[in-house]
């Protein structure tokens, strides 16, 4: 298993972000909120965290929802994944979306979804008139039937 150093700064009163399990790959993040917030349905906001992370050059951390908030509560991560680049400073924010038919009420210091941290390539483009010819081709979009 790799590991990485990464800086964080916690402005809320919250634990850091954390795995609820050895094997998790993500890391569970909390709402930071002066009072609850009420989502009524397909209202969606920003919520803050409190929290702020430099990561090392390479990586970007992606903010995906937590499957228990979506089966249950049709809380969901609208963005998804929602990227945080290595040179972002700002306050990681979340923007939940309510999905159900109910409202449904965030509250101070719940876990609103989960953190993962992966390294990524960086892209240079070589311009061609053709691209080489593939098992698969062009198909796409379902072409490969229901079952």
């Amino acid at each position: 298993m790799d590991k990485i150093e990464v800086k964080i700064v916690n402005r809320s009163t919250h634990p850091l972000p954390a795995y609820s399990t050895r094997q998790s790959a993500g890391m569970d993040l909390r709402a930071w909120l002066r009072e609850p917030v009420t989502l009524q349905p397909l209202q969606r906001a920003l919520i803050p965290t409190g929290v702020y992370i430099e990561l090392p050059e390479g990586y970007e951390c992606q903010i995906r929802p937590r499957s228990g908030l979506a089966l249950k509560r049709g809380l969901t991560v609208l963005n998804t994944p929602g990227t945080i680049d290595a040179d972002y400073r700002g306050e990681v924010g979340v923007i939940v979306v309510n999905l159900s038919n109910e409202p449904q009420t965030i509250e101070d210091g719940e876990r609103i979804c989960q953190m993962v941290v992966e390294h990524h390539a960086t892209v240079e483009w070589v311009a061609v008139e053709q691209l080489a010819d593939s098992e698969r081709g062009a198909g796409g979009f379902g072409h490969t039937g229901v079952k």
